[in-house]
């Protein structure tokens, strides 16, 4: 029997504690694959629930559950630390907390008009969803780099939630990720390091919808999330950056080239840019 693809690797998954979001389904995936996983998560309860439940998958080493706020570099840096301290190492990060208003105990949820936003709302949403992103990517890039191999895989949205009537701030937050991952894969080109975005493609059933949504079943289910995250966290994903891919198109039955062309294109639309008016010399 070959040993597992993600044999030897170790990973980073942020938001990883929800009993129903990506994250779980993502590490449960890594686990699956043989990486071993520091869990990132800021709820104590759900976390180590969620990281009992890997263990019984994977083995009592297969996860390091860590209580973190990742809109706190200083916390992002120390988790970072103690990932490559006590799993040994440091390979993958997933970068896919997120949040809306509603699940910071703000009122009235995440469709209001922008003027009616809670300011605080809006700095914490903004803090977790895209300034989060960064701490992480730039505590693990360092490590990455000096080993000539790394893997950053963010968490976004599609283009139509992020400016979807009533989605701030959690469409604009997603946005301004996307757009940094297609920037950070410019930055480590030629390192060994790659970055790119991975979708469910729309809406899907995790902990960002209300509990009580009705016909929560027609969603994407965050399993969608999985043969994609395996694959991008792999040697096979060698030279493949600045993509975004959408989990729901992914399938496992086609050849490679033929999967990647259903469900990859670059990351933050680059066809519609280039825009920019450069003015000519005046000499």
């Amino acid at each position: 029997m070959s040993e597992p693809v993600l044999q030897g690797k170790v990973a980073i998954v942020t938001g990883a504690g929800s009993p129903i979001g990506l994250g779980r389904a993502m590490t449960l995936a890594l686990v699956r694959a043989g990486a071993r996983v520091a869990m990132l998560d800021f709820n104590p309860e759900t976390l180590a629930a969620t990281a009992a439940e890997m263990r019984a998958v994977g083995g009592p080493d297969c996860v390091l559950p860590i209580l973190t706020d990742v809109s706190d570099p200083a916390a992002c840096e120390a988790a970072v630390q103690r990932t490559i301290a006590e799993l040994g190492g440091l390979h993958v990060l997933v970068n896919n907390a997120g949040t809306v208003p509603r699940n910071l105990g703000y009122a009235a949820g995440n469709a209001q008009p922008f003027w009616e936003l809670n300011p605080e709302a809006w700095a914490k949403v903004v803090a977790i969803n895209l300034s989060g992103n960064f701490y992480m990517a730039r505590a693990v890039a360092p490590h990455l780099i000096a080993q000539g191999w790394g893997r950053i895989v963010g968490v976004t949205t599609s283009l139509d939630t992020m400016y979807r009537r009533g989605q701030a701030p959690y469409g604009p937050a997603k946005a301004g990720h996307e757009a940094f991952i297609a920037l950070m894969a410019q930055d480590l080109e030629g390192t060994g390091v790659t970055a790119n975005v991975l979708t469910p493609g729309g809406a899907s059933n995790t902990n960002l919808l209300p509990a009580n949504m009705p016909n929560r079943e027609r969603l994407i289910a965050p399993e969608v999330m999985q043969a994609p995250v395996v694959w991008l966290a792999s040697d096979a994903s060698d030279g493949f950056s600045g993509q975004r891919i959408v989990g729901y198109f992914w399938d496992e039955a086609l050849p490679l080239e033929q999967r990647l062309a259903k469900a990859a294109a670059p990351a933050a639309w680059p066809q519609l840019g280039r825009q920019a008016v450069v003015p000519a010399p005046t000499f």
